[in-house]
Formats: C-alpha cells, structure tokens, sequence
C-alpha cells in the first residue's frame, strides 16, 4: 500500500505537467536522463519523493522517522519511541512502522551499530513495506478462494539483491540549513562527518548518470524529497548528469571512490584532463 501510494503521488505530480526530461538509452552507461527541450541555469527540473528512506540512526529522535524533516520545538506527533514530524507523516508510515514494532530488532541494531552499517536499515523498512503488501495481497488471495499457502519473498537471496541495489543507488540526504541554529549544527556535523540525517532510494533520480562537472544537482529543501535543479544552462537533448561524490577531491581520489563504491571508472572530460 506504502509504495503503491509512493507511485500514484509520482504519477500525481507528472499530470500537472511533464518535466523537461526523459529516460534513454546512453551510449556507454546505460540508461540516463536526458533534457527534452532547452533548461535555464537554476530551473528545477522535477521533485522525486524517496520510495524508501530510514533516518540516520544516530538521529532517531530528532529528525522525522518517516520524512527525515528536522526536528522543530517540543510536542510533535510520536509513537512507540519514533519521533514524527506530524500526524500525516505518522498516518503515512503506519502500514511499516506498526510492523517493525512487532519485532525485537535488538540483535539486528547492535549489529548494525558495531559495525557502522546503514542500509541495512533501509532493506529492513522496504521488507516491512513489502511485508504490508503480501498481507494485503496474501488477504486477497485468501478472499478470492485460493488455499494454498503463498511463498514468502523474503530469503536471503532477496536480502542480498536488496542490499546490493541499495548501496549503489542510494542517496545520502543532507538538509539545506533552514535556521541560524540549524547551519551551526550542520557545521558540526560536517565536522564530526555526520551530516547525513538519513538515506533515501529514489525511482527517477537514480537513473542520472554520474560527472565531476555535472551540469545538474540534487538538494533537500525540508524533508526526503528530492529536488533536481540545473547548474547550468543544458541544451535540449544534452544528457542530465549529477555527481555522486565530492567534487573538490582530486581525480586519483574521485577514481578511487567511484571504483570501490560504485563499481565504475569515471571517463567525464575533468578526468581525462587530470584535474
């Protein structure tokens, strides 16, 4: 029901007016967006709501379990020690979080926790996401006259191919500072390497092909929704790209990271030339 609702509101938002883009096949990389008519410097080119997300654990209480928008002043809707930014973001995340709470995840934390780990977090919401639906689908079934016992999706098969996808598609969400107290804290944790207050898996943001000069980039205003703005002015059929990394690092490090985390040698123009 969850990501049945993340679709519809995904199909919501393109019936008030397509955004300039379209997915395509690319010559080297795949698939990758592409302008579909002239983009000015600046202009947004579509909103994307994440399909899944878990805040940063370290943050639990003080960002939205369920659209990672900051925590602001006292009294906000909460529920069994999850804190929520309002009653429909709460509403939102029922379906899941009324599943997590029916397991002891004890083991999993500590886990995770000694070991740094973080998407596992998000393959342990989306299974409770999907959890959601084959109950209702299994209900329906069940309704409908069938007696056999359906199989679960949930193995360990599943559970690697989750975590793989994850981490290769996988966005860190880092708020834009909306307060003179929030820059502060973003400082710190910029210090400290937490500014992350979560992650996020996206449908169409994560068929942008990465650049270390992108002419596109993605930011987060208040909560997990993404938004893709351009750099720059992008001609019609010119190829969307964002960054993946931190482009101030040189290029021996850039290869190294997008080597290691994402699985590919970079060949953009500002590798090439060395710089």
């Amino acid at each position: 029901m969850l990501l049945r609702r993340r679709l519809l509101s995904t199909a919501a938002a393109a019936a008030r007016g397509p955004p300039p883009i379209r997915v395509d096949r690319t010559e080297s990389a795949g698939r990758g967006v592409f302008a579909t008519r002239p983009v000015s410097a600046g202009e947004l080119l579509h909103s994307a709501q994440p399909l899944v997300c878990h805040p940063s654990p370290s943050l639990l209480h003080e960002v939205c379990y369920s659209c990672l928008r900051r925590k602001q002043g006292e009294g906000r809707a909460s529920s069994g020690g999850s804190y929520f930014c309002s009653d429909a973001c709460r509403e939102h995340a029922k379906g899941f979080h009324d599943i997590e709470k029916n397991v002891d995840w004890s083991s999993f934390e500590d886990h995770c926790s000694s070991r740094g780990l973080k998407y596992p977090y998000m393959a342990k919401r989306l299974a409770c996401m999907m959890e959601e639906e084959f109950e209702l689908l299994e209900s329906t079934f069940m309704k409908a006259g069938f007696q056999e016992e359906l199989t679960t999706f949930l193995t360990k098969e599943w559970y690697i191919n989750v975590l793989a996808r994850i981490r290769i598609n996988a966005f860190r969400i880092e708020l834009v500072p909306s307060s003179y107290e929030d820059l502060l804290s973003s400082a710190a944790a910029s210090v400290s390497c937490d500014a992350s207050v979560g992650n996020a898996v996206y449908m169409l943001p994560s068929f942008y092909n990465h650049d270390c000069d992108p002419n596109s980039h993605i930011v987060w205003l208040e909560n997990a929704d993404a938004k893709l703005k351009a750099l720059r002015d992008i001609e019609e059929g010119e190829e969307l790209r964002i960054c993946y990394i931190d482009t101030s690092m040189d290029v021996n490090a850039r290869q190294r990271i997008l080597a290691d985390g994402f699985g590919f040698e970079c060949h953009c123009h500002r590798c090439l030339s060395g710089d």
